[in-house]
């Protein structure tokens, strides 16, 4: 083993030549965005010794495969928790072979999802191992990354290239072994010498470009942008090799090569890249890099870039290397005197100030630009003239970026790029003027909501006491009048304490009374929506003992009442802290019916199947994780093996309207929930037009006729008055919690607006534009307190980036729901009281909103985390622990996880017991009749105000980082999310958290494989879908074509997309929208 490649706990091994590093690929599967759990393993790679390229969620045989050839790893470690992982990890084992590289070692995991019987196949086939529960509870975490090490320590066979030209025309294998070999000096010397000799003559015409800057500045993200625009213009015909160069760890050896994650222009065979580690303390770059370089240029390429680690004042080491240079800085550096230390400035040919969306951005162009004329001495040009340009490359197509690429193209171009093949209008540069999605005036909207939070809970607090000191006088006055006592200035401090309590409080104490005769009564008469409602306000238990349906408290003291008042009160009533309506609805519990496998066909009668016994139809529908990244299915191995699994295949309109069939959509009594994110716009648009064609399909039945164009818009207009539903469509907890992202935040953000403003325009008042998530927060790792903080300031993000597109927040606000997971942890059991409060005192006193806009509704999934694949009975304990509280806490919905989802997707019988988890709480479950029943506990009043209070801290965290899309640029987000996953995995292991069955309790072994019903996507369910899916892109050809063109002029020209895609969707298919959105959109951009 390597030197590099031990930990501090292991005794350090004799080198051994060549003094090589372990290095490893890691990865989340195709269409899979569980990253959280690879994200654990390559951080403990790191530390242990690795150089680990991190290529995220999401991804491909090909990608993967492709990496480590060109990075030349020992090792390759997958998370694969989606299905289709016997055909994942078989596909990569024969495209390693075909490529040569059979002796790199696959490794995977899947949390239990990969059952035993699979695990023995895939290892019989070449996968070096696949790790289970099982193992990771008897190896522990470091245990299994010391076994993965110890496996692919192994130094890649010698170069098969003798002499430097031999290099001309060179394979991608051949070059990435010519790397290795000059990394870790195994080269022969007449190589070597040879590649020196080349480069000292310069014979061969090929610009290199160095791309260096501040830790954190875009780098990648910008060099990403750059090869973007290069391809799309020269396409295949110049050749690009990427160098990336990243720190190593001075303490284990290791190293986070993260370049590579940030690049979505690289597929394909026109371009290379190598990461590259400094392995040397103290250097800047690898000793080795002016052979590298050298032997790249040979190799065919038409340019090299070279990106360095995030570099000091004093840092210019890239300069003599390289042909051009491009400096990359954000706003941030400080005073305007610190940009004299800054040694690049004198040597780069181009400056790039990224992230111009921050405050101070012109400010730092304009002294960037001073500073680079005054060390040029160039004050005969004017400060316009400076090569100093302001991007932001995350945004996608920014004029900013492409405004450098133009003066870059110049640059080069005299160094050996080829001619541009058209002239090219002139971009002007970024500037202010092109506004972020929040406002940078506004970035402090998360402190400034946490600080009306705390004042409304001081002024509570405040009044309370007022309102006790006020009644304590009158009863003084009272008694000392008894007894004929002056009172005179009893009663002058009483008129005092009086004018102290606002006009509200004493509303509030003098209709208090009332409000207890009003619930005293056998029934309680309230609106809803201009109705009357009357509701019944005792049951009756089999005792006979009649139980209040709401019960208040017994307070005397004006204190507590006023203090209970506002900060508690009944349900219905503001701050909604005990729930957002009054009661429930009557026969309408808050169960959903949660279905999703196979084609729309098997998953149409599992809904039938679970809704047969109740009026209320709340449908939940989960999807194939191909539908979640908005492809369509495909006969490729790792697509093909996804396909109806874990979910249900949605790729057309056919396939949507057979999967509601049977369903009234627009009756209130039918209700829609579709868990779905990136491609969220496409199937949302699938399904509102299932919704019309169903009400037209009911009149053409009545009427036995088609109906006439007016006829047509009154359809359309009724049932998207009337269609119930949520569509989740939450693009930043899927950045945050590293899930299902498709296209650029920045995008993604604009297409949620476009739907919203499609909603307000054709009076979608019922249906649920965006269902802001937690859940899936929670399911990366976050702890209960980081689930609601992120959550909430999500919604507050949202509230802010309507509002700047000039939308009311009365128009809006009512279309938001919320989606939160309920755990074991104490603060779960007020997530909704803390949630209901904080948005509504956020609401009503910073935003003006009215009551509507006030009441956060959520639905709420019990735990997948706590789904255990080892003693899975087990599981149904947690579940029903979790529906119990989230009842309790008058939660508006709720999904209960079938026990056997930790392995499968669930079976008829589980999940038939799962419902019945919720329908033995709500039907025998005597005080979940009761509507507050969480109301006047000390414990829970208690964990509210500390849950509270932590979330506002977060929210002030978040502020400091310049709000949610400002921290999202840094990763606060995530990097919070993976170092509670991280806390929690290592006490799960090392037994410190106690789960029943998992880590304490233990029964004998058993594989579950054998006893639980493995559900997949069938055969013919796959060659179904494939076949309705050629048969729906032959029907329409022609217009589909016409139909996409429409989408992406929408785009362009900064129309409403979602109107287009309503359109679309009739003629185009899930990926056909997909690809073309790409197109003028732009994909998403991992991170670490």
């Amino acid at each position: 083993m390597s030197q590099a490649a031990v930990t501090s706990e292991r005794p350090l091994a004799p080198l051994r030549e060549p003094d090589y590093r372990v290095r490893f690929i890691t990865a989340a599967s195709l269409f899979d965005g569980h990253d959280a759990s690879i994200n654990v393993m390559r951080r403990i790679l790191q530390s242990s010794g690795v150089e680990v390229i991190h290529l995220g969620h999401n991804r491909s045989v090909q990608e993967i495969v492709d990496a480590a050839v060109e990075e030349d790893a020992q090792g390759i470690a997958v998370s694969s928790y989606q299905g289709g992982h016997t055909e994942f990890f078989k596909y990569m084992i024969d495209m390693l072979t075909q490529r040569g590289r059979a002796d790199i070692r696959v490794f995977g995991g899947g949390g239990g999802v990969i059952v035993p019987a699979e695990i023995q196949e895939l290892q019989d086939y070449g996968v070096c191992r696949i790790y289970s529960p099982q193992d990771g509870y008897a190896l522990g975490l470091q245990g299994m990354i010391d076994d993965m090490i110890e496996r692919a320590d192994f130094y890649p066979a010698a170069q098969t290239i003798q002499e430097a030209d031999q290099l001309d025309g060179a394979s991608v294998e051949d070059l990435a072994r010519v790397i290795t070999a000059l990394e870790n000096r195994t080269a022969p010397t007449s190589f070597v010498n040879g590649l020196r000799i080349a480069a000292s003559e310069k014979k061969i015409d090929v610009p290199v470009l160095g791309i260096t800057g501040t830790g954190g500045s875009g780098k990648s993200s910008l060099t990403d942008e750059l090869i973007l625009r290069l391809r799309f213009e020269f396409g295949d015909s110049i050749r690009i090799a990427i160098l990336a160069i990243d720190p190593s760890r001075r303490k284990s050896g290791g190293a986070l090569l993260g370049d590579r994650i940030r690049m979505n222009a690289i597929e394909g065979t026109s371009v290379f890249m190598r990461s590259l580690a400094t392995r040397t303390s103290g250097l800047e770059l690898p000793s080795q890099l002016p052979e590298i370089i050298e032997a790249t240029k040979r190799a065919g390429y038409g340019l090299v870039i070279v990106e360095t680690p995030g570099i000091g004042q004093g840092d210019s080491g890239i300069v003599p290397l390289v042909d051009c240079s491009l400096y990359v800085m954000t706003p941030e550096f400080g005073a305007a005197t610190q940009l004299e230390k800054i040694d690049m400035l004198d040597y780069a040919d181009l400056v790039a100030i990224n992230k111009f969306d921050r405050r101070g951005a012109e400010d730092a162009l304009r002294d960037v630009r001073k500073q680079m004329q005054r060390n040029r001495q160039a004050f005969d040009q004017s400060l316009d003239e400076m090569p100093v340009y302001g991007t932001m490359a995350s945004n996608f197509n920014d004029q900013g970026v492409t405004a450098l690429y133009d003066r870059l193209c110049l640059v080069l171009e005299p160094l050996g790029l080829p001619a541009r093949q058209q002239d090219r209008g002139s971009v002007v540069s970024t500037g202010s003027d092109q506004r972020g999605i929040v406002p940078v005036s506004r970035q402090r909207y998360l402190s400034e909501i946490a600080d009306g939070v705390r004042s409304y809970r001081d002024t509570a607090a405040r009044q309370a006491q007022v309102a006790r000191e006020h009644q304590q006088l009158q009863a003084s006055i009272r008694m000392l009048g008894e007894q004929d006592k002056n009172t005179d200035e009893l009663q002058q401090l009483a008129a005092e304490r009086e004018n102290a309590l606002s006009e509200d409080s004493q509303l509030q104490l003098r209709a208090f009374p009332k409000l207890i005769e009003d619930y005293s009564g056998p029934s309680l008469v309230y609106s809803v929506q201009g109705q009357d409602v009357s509701q019944l306000l005792t049951y009756t238990s089999l005792s006979g003992t009649k139980v209040p349906r709401v019960s208040l408290p017994r307070y005397q003291d004006h204190g507590d009442i006023l203090r209970w008042l506002m900060l508690e009160n009944v349900p219905g009533r503001f701050p909604f802290t005990a729930g957002v309506f009054p009661f429930k609805r009557e026969n309408e519990d808050p169960t959903r019916m949660f279905a999703g496998e196979g084609d729309a066909f098997r998953t149409n009668h599992r809904f039938h199947y679970l809704s047969k016994d109740t009026v209320a139809k709340r449908l939940s529908t989960a999807f194939d994780s191909v539908t979640l990244y908005g492809a369509d299915p495909a006969q490729r191995p790792d697509i093909y093996g996804k396909v109806g699994t874990s979910g249900v295949s949605i790729a057309t309109l056919d396939d949507m309207r057979a999967l509601y069939d049977g369903f009234d959509l627009c009756s209130p009594e039918t209700s829609v929930s579709m868990t779905i994110n990136g491609p969220a716009p496409t199937v949302l648009a699938f399904f509102l037009n299932t919704a019309i064609d169903q009400q037209v399909e009911r009149f053409r039945s009545d009427n036995g006729r088609e109906p006439d164009e007016s006829e047509y818009r009154h359809l359309f207009s009724w049932t998207l008055e009337n269609v119930r539903g949520t569509v989740q469509a939450d693009i930043l907890k899927e950045d945050q919690g590293q899930n299902t992202c498709l296209f650029s935040t920045d995008f993604s953000l604009r297409m949620m607006g476009d739907i919203q403003q499609y909603f307000i325009d054709n009076g979608i008042g019922n249906f649920y534009s965006v269902s802001i998530s937690g859940y899936h927060i929670a399911e990366a790792g976050a702890n209960p307190i980081t689930q609601l903080a992120l959550t909430l300031s999500n919604g507050f993000t949202y509230v802010e980036a309507y509002l700047a597109r000039g939308m009311g927040v009365d128009q809006f606000a009512p279309n938001f729901s919320f989606f939160f997971s309920n755990g074991m942890d104490p603060e779960y059991t007020v997530m909704g009281r803390v949630a209901r409060r904080i948005w509504a005192i956020g609401m009503r006193d910073r935003y003006g909103a009215n009551e509507r806009s006030q009441r956060l509704k959520y639905h709420i999934q019990t735990s997948g985390r706590s789904l255990h694949a080892q003693e899975m009975s087990f599981n149904d304990i947690r579940t029903t622990l979790q529906a119990l509280i989230a009842v309790y806490d008058n939660c508006n919905s709720l999904h209960t996880n079938a026990n056997d989802e930790a392995v499968t997707t669930p079976s008829e019988d589980s999940v038939r017991r799962a419902l019945a988890i919720q329908m033995v709480i709500n039907r025998e479950w005597g005080l979940a009749k009761n509507e507050n029943p969480s109301q006047g506990s000390f414990v829970i009043e208690e964990l509210t105000d500390l849950v509270e209070e932590a979330v506002l801290t977060e929210f002030d965290r978040i502020t400091d980082r310049g709000g949610v899309l400002g921290a999202m640029e840094t990763g606060y987000q995530r990097g919070k999310i993976q170092e509670e996953s991280l806390y929690y995995e290592h006490r799960k292991h090392d037994g410190s958290y106690p789960i029943v069955g998992v880590n304490m309790f233990l029964g004998p072994e058993t594989d579950n494989s054998e006893t639980t019903e493995l559900t997949r996507g069938t055969e013919s369910e796959k060659q179904s879908q494939l076949t309705r899916l050629a048969e729906f892109q032959k029907q329409h050809a022609g217009s589909s074509v016409k139909a996409l063109d429409a989408v992406q002029r929408a785009v362009l020209e900064g129309q409403n997309v979602f109107a287009e895609l309503m359109r679309a969707v009739r003629v185009c298919s899930l990926g056909q929208i997909t690809d073309a959105l790409f197109e003028v959109g732009g994909k998403y951009r991992r991170n670490m």
